[in-house]
């Protein structure tokens, strides 16, 4: 069986490690990318099966990427995972708007984020 592919999109670098070590420890291939354009480049080459999204980004946020992946045809159906410190109402409403799948606000529980993977992973 092959592993499931992650894009981790994530430009706090200790985040960054922390994400992947946690969801490689449970089986997953992870990939991690430290700003919107290296997302939407990474899933242009080779689209992962989900993608946990931050969405405070240098350069394109991640509201915008979310929704240029749910607006490409090729990538629409790709899980999208915001897991950000943004926690306003607002916010999680431009999550939806823009088509993100689910929304995990920072701090986060490992074991949330690792069931909520899982959910979107065996639909």
């Amino acid at each position: 069986m092959s592993k499931n592919k992650i894009l981790i999109v994530e430009d706090e670098e200790s985040l960054l490690k922390l994400e992947s070590i946690l969801l490689t420890s449970k089986g997953f291939d992870v990939k991690g990318v430290p700003n919107g354009q290296a997302a939407l480049d990474s899933i242009a080459e080779e689209p992962p099966d989900l993608v946990l999204l931050d969405i405070m980004l240098p350069e394109i946020d991640g509201f915008e990427v979310c929704r240029r992946i749910k607006a490409d045809p090729v990538t629409k159906h790709l899980p999208v995972i915001m897991l950000t410190a943004k926690k306003s109402r607002e916010d999680m409403a431009r999550g939806e708007k823009v088509g993100a799948d689910w929304y995990i606000t920072k701090p986060f529980k490992s074991a949330m984020v690792i069931e909520t993977i899982q959910r979107f992973l065996n639909k």
